[in-house]
């Protein structure tokens, strides 16, 4: 059964007070010590056998059970206990298989020195995804590539959860970019305004910063922000996608094109009309209709023609 795991504070002690008690603990123990052996150099030196100065006070046995309690017991084992932690840095605290908490306070800390003590990072980091290959929603190729800038916001579902959790960020950012391309064609081919990942961008940003955080959520990871950083047709179709972009915007370029001669003409025969400056039958109308197309519609400067009259013999 899978054991979930949440972040909880560990138990910890300020390691400059913890210093000074365990200093205090191995001085008091080792002028003891020193006292006792000088002791014994003073009783030795009038003579005495030690076989005779064992048995008397048994202050040699007293001298070993104090060296190995005041620095085997107390003092070596309590030197493994200091760690430090940097700012935007955490340590996960294990003993003997079990999670005993984190430490996220930066600072000089002293806890169980028995306990295992394992850093994770809490920086803000960036995962730059190479280009991917895939298909769009319409079927065409294209290459896309984004920029997935997250932080751990939970270290123990970090550490405990997934194996390694930045390759785990690594594979799954690319997971979510393949599914969010699919979902989506390159471009809109018509004039509907269909979601595009070319025509949202930040929609699309959002829609993949909601799958990666949905993916990585058991990883204790939080996605900042994602985006895309490389969309283009594949190599393959490119050269025929924009010869196609060419010819729409032609297209369109001709069509406001005419639509704006087309207004023009008829405002200029309007104002003919109301100020009654020249009375033209159907046939003239047409011909000047075409004339003024033909000037506002050529891609060339029109070369104007003057009519000087009619010659007559």
């Amino acid at each position: 059964m899978n054991q979930k795991i949440k972040e909880f504070p560990a138990f910890k002690v300020n390691g400059f007070i913890m210093l000074a008690v365990v200093g205090a603990i191995a001085l008091v123990g080792g002028w003891y010590i020193w006292s006792r052996i000088t002791g014994l150099e003073a009783l030795l030196a009038r003579g005495l056998k030690v076989t005779d100065f064992i048995g008397r006070d048994d202050t040699v046995a007293e001298l070993v059970a104090w060296l190995t309690a005041t620095l085997l017991i107390v003092v070596i084992p309590s030197l493994s206990g200091f760690f430090t932690v940097e700012p935007n840095q955490a340590i996960v605290l294990v003993f003997f298989g079990q999670y005993m908490g984190t430490v996220r306070e930066s600072g000089f800390w002293w806890t169980n020195p028995f306990a295992s003590k394992q850093k994770i990072s809490l920086r803000v980091r960036n995962f730059n995804s190479k280009i991917i290959k895939v298909n769009d929603a319409e079927g065409s190729p294209i290459e896309i590539a984004a920029v997935v800038v997250w932080q751990v916001f939970d270290s123990a579902k970090s550490k405990f959860a997934v194996d390694d959790y930045e390759e785990f960020v690594a594979i799954q950012s690319e997971t979510a970019i393949r599914a969010l391309a699919i979902r989506y064609p390159y471009d809109s081919t018509d004039d509907t305004a269909t979601p595009s990942l070319r025509g949202i961008p930040d929609e699309i940003a959002q829609a993949l910063q909601k799958e990666l955080q949905a993916r990585l959520e058991v990883t204790g990871v939080e996605v900042i922000e994602a985006r895309l950083s490389h969309l283009a047709y594949a190599p393959e179709i490119a050269q025929m996608m924009l010869r196609r972009q060419q010819a729409k915007a032609l297209i369109d370029a001709r069509r406001q094109i005419v639509e704006g001669a087309v207004g023009m003409v008829n405002e200029a025969l309007n104002r003919l009309s109301q100020e009654q400056m020249i009375d033209l039958d159907d046939e003239r109308k047409a011909s000047m209709i075409n004339n003024l197309l033909v000037v506002l519609t050529s891609e060339q400067t029109a070369q104007p023609v003057i009519n000087t009259g009619t010659l007559y013999n």
